[in-house]
């Protein structure tokens, strides 16, 4: 006989052992509240500003514009789940629940370095081949970036959330605040190596991560030619400081964030590093990119800036 069984729920033990007291799941609950407040209005202030100026649907700004519903699109995957766990003693989740929570997260992550990717294609175009911007950067092709940008992600994320789907699972307990991938495989009953394995769903795994590094090779070197290329003009070096810097920044900490992620997944956890640093380690890319890639473009870029500054003035 077979020791699976049909799994209904999962555990999420994130939050376990900490033992903190209902003072402190308040204070925690009002925190996250707050800083989910505030980055669901920092993109929509940016979002309806891109949107309503007509001087603003230039390709750069279209990118940005997408960037922001990304990160309203993830966040809206983890807070909503993760402030209901800080005021309940019970941390479950259903099984279709953690499979949509992991795909939403996920599309999220993937979807980011896709459109970073766009975004630096855009600044080699625009300061590199600054005559022929405008013919190769034309409404089509703005749009056949974008699409390739959130459906590539969203292909790939399936493909593995199906995959794992179809695990046979001897366990339930997930040792992590959200649902992952590769937990919810370490729990299936015949548990496999994810280096060596040929599984789909490990497979899968390994397509997905050789995909998105390449995103972030073509990303380097492409700002190593946009580097050399800006030292020889004054004016294309600030061209560079100004939109060329907010990319740089939003990329390294996205791809760190997520580097922190997969080492948390993957190697589930360092046993000896205190369960907040874990915690803070895997939820790093939900909480401060969704908040500061609108904070950093909104206050570097000029053109933004001062249409949002223009409209509290009105007000």
């Amino acid at each position: 006989m077979n020791n699976d069984s049909i799994i209904l729920v999962f555990t999420l033990s994130g939050l376990e052992g900490l033992m903190m007291t209902t003072t402190t799941r308040s204070a925690l609950f009002s925190f996250t509240l707050l800083w989910y407040c505030m980055i669901i209005m920092v993109n929509v202030v940016l979002i309806v500003t891109i949107i309503m100026d007509r001087n603003l649907h230039e390709p750069m700004y279209i990118l940005l514009c997408n960037l922001c519903i990304n990160g309203l699109y993830g966040t809206a995957g983890f807070y909503p789940k993760f402030l209901l766990d800080l005021l309940s003693y019970s941390h479950v989740i259903s099984y279709a629940g953690c499979l949509v929570q992991n795909f939403v997260i996920y599309s999220y992550a993937c979807r980011d370095f896709s459109i970073l990717s766009v975004m630096a294609y855009d600044r080699y175009v625009a300061i590199c081949r600054p005559l022929q911007y405008h013919s190769v950067m034309t409404k089509q092709r703005v749009t056949q970036l974008v699409s390739f940008s959130w459906f590539v992600p969203l292909f790939l994320i399936s493909m593995g959330t199906i995959f794992t789907s179809r695990l046979r699972l001897c366990g339930s307990h997930i040792k992590k605040l959200y649902c992952a991938n590769g937990l919810i495989a370490q729990l299936s009953c015949s548990p496999t190596s994810w280096i060596t394995s040929t599984t789909p769903s490990n497979s899968t795994a390994l397509l997905i991560t050789v995909t998105y590094f390449l995103h972030v090779v073509f990303i380097v070197c492409t700002y190593v030619y946009l580097v050399r290329s800006c030292l020889r003009s004054l004016v294309d070096r600030g061209k560079f400081m100004q939109t060329c810097l907010p990319h740089l920044i939003s990329l390294f900490h996205v791809t760190v964030a997520l580097l922190f992620d997969v080492l948390h997944t993957r190697l589930n956890g360092t046993s000896d590093l205190p369960q907040n640093l874990k915690n803070f380690l895997a939820i790093e890319f939900l909480v401060f990119p969704p908040l500061l890639n609108p904070l950093i473009y909104g206050l570097q870029l000029s053109k933004i800036r001062k249409r949002i500054l223009s409209l509290c003035v009105q007000k």
